[in-house]
């Protein structure tokens, strides 16, 4: 295997390159197992299958799932939903460095192809750097300025031009109901076929129907929105499908185009489909299943090719029962679903989405911004029914009425949140109240006897789960005792 060029260099590009597939045979990953598992939090091994044929304790403690059925023959994606290793599976090619959310844990995590002596695809390896991105603060603030730099460049772009503002990461969240969406997002960017988003008013259907858009294949093509509840019922065909010269009085004298040609090779979002009256929405599945329009009052057709993103809050199979929507324009619609989960059921993510709309909301206001965890509880006793849009509108109040220089705490939040839609008592605190300080004491003395058992009593190893020094762990003890 030659990847020593003339000056000695090694090239990546040699191993994994289209001409050499040699790579990585499993014989050398067998070899320098040993060395990345001693450095590794975590390593597992998939077939070309992508099932798991094998997988060290430390990842199945990581994973929890040590009290569970070995995970050997699964596939890989039913034991890790978030995982790209059929990705490398498939395609040859390593993902040297990937931040990975499993359950609310960011894991650091490098996966490498492997091949067949005759250089075919044998599987995939991936090993665990970092459980913690503590060591890596400075490498992530700079990835996030980075981010957030690309991001005001995109919504710039979008005022100019009809693309895309968002893309997968300003979906926030990373509970499993967040994490559910943007599996089933990816899933409906990598294939054309029409998707329906389906959530509350201000869950972010638009946000995640333009993420699709700009990780999809037509990304560099027009994604051209229309919210159907927002247009008057006798505009609407000429909204979407354009307008003939001349075609009644005052008609430009040139033709008009709708939605449908503004999008062509691109991607049609509708918002609030459940708001089109009957008569248009014959019309509408006519140029979904013919792929062509008639602009109103022409004659002519006009061939068009776009990719159709459907939103709606209604639920639309009330409405086909009671004869309010078609439902062979349904069942054309919602080839692929995905539900987007209200704020109420995901409060897990109210301190990321706080993080993320107070950068936001500051930057305009041109101050600090920032929110103690005893705020983001006190957002948690609130029901939230107008969602990720009514958390931003609270914050962006709190932070004109603060006086605090921009720290929001809890007394700040319930001067806002309005009484009406507290959450009931029972769901808020469950159990009887206790003192911190004991309830406090009372975890960490179980996280301390779960790390000395998980180490089999090597309070070194005990230590470094628990992310502390040694010292430190002596003194704990110490005060147990």
């Amino acid at each position: 295997m030659n990847v020593i060029e003339p000056g000695g260099k090694r090239y990546m590009r040699d191993l994994f390159g289209e001409k050499n597939k040699n790579g990585l045979t499993q014989e050398l990953i067998e070899a320098l197992f040993p060395i990345f598992e001693e450095a590794s939090a975590g390593a597992i091994a998939v077939d070309r299958e992508s099932r798991i044929t094998w997988i060290n304790s430390s990842y199945s403690q990581l994973l929890g799932l040590k009290d569970q059925a070995s995970p050997i023959g699964r596939p890989v994606r039913q034991v890790i939903p978030e995982t790209r290793m059929p990705e490398v599976v498939e395609t040859g090619k390593p993902l040297l460095l990937d931040i990975m959310e499993y359950q609310q844990q960011q894991l650091v995590v490098t996966r490498l192809p492997y091949y067949s002596k005759a250089g075919e695809i044998e599987g995939a390896v991936a090993f665990v750097l970092y459980d913690d991105l503590q060591p890596l603060t400075p490498l992530v603030s700079k990835y996030r300025r980075l981010h957030q730099d690309l991001a005001a460049a995109r919504k710039a772009l979008a005022k100019k031009a009809r693309s895309t503002r968002y893309s997968l990461g300003d979906f926030v969240g990373a509970s499993p109901g967040a994490l559910e969406v943007k599996r089933r997002a990816r899933l409906a960017a990598g294939r054309e076929m029409a998707v329906l988003l389906l959530g509350e008013t201000g869950t972010g259907k638009e946000v995640l129907a333009q993420a699709i858009h700009s990780v999809s294949s037509r990304a560099e093509k027009p994604f051209v929105g229309v919210n159907v509840a927002a247009i008057p019922d006798n505009l609407l065909e000429a909204e979407f499908f354009g307008v003939a010269p001349g075609a009644y009085t005052g008609a430009d004298r040139k033709l008009r185009e709708g939605k449908f040609q503004l999008a062509n090779g691109g991607t049609l979002f509708l918002d609030e489909v459940g708001d089109m009256p009957l008569p248009l929405q014959a019309k509408l599945l006519r140029a979904l299943q013919e792929g062509e329009v008639e602009p109103l009052g022409s004659n002519k057709i006009i061939s068009v090719d776009v990719r159709v993103i459907a939103a709606t809050s209604r639920n639309l199979e009330v409405m086909i029962a009671d004869g309010s929507f078609r439902s062979d324009l349904y069942y054309r619609l919602n080839v692929l679903e995905i539900p987007i989960p209200p704020l109420r059921d995901r409060l897990a993510d109210l301190g990321l989405l706080c993080e993320t709309l107070l950068w936001e909301i500051s930057e305009g206001l041109d101050m600090r911004a920032e929110i103690t965890d005893a705020g983001v509880a006190a957002l948690a006793s609130y029901d939230w029914p107008g969602n990720i849009r009514e958390l931003r509108n609270v914050l962006e109040r709190a932070l004109t009425m603060s006086e605090e220089g921009g720290v929001l705490d809890a007394d700040a939040m319930f001067k806002i949140l309005p009484r009406s839609g507290a959450r009931h008592a029972s769901r808020i605190a469950p159990h009887p109240v206790r003192p911190l300080a004991d309830i406090l004491a009372e975890a960490e003395a179980q996280a301390l006897e779960d790390a000395l058992v998980a180490s089999r009593g090597n309070r070194t190893k005990a230590a470094k789960l628990l992310g502390i020094s040694r010292s430190v762990l002596y003194e704990k003890l110490a005060k147990m005792s």
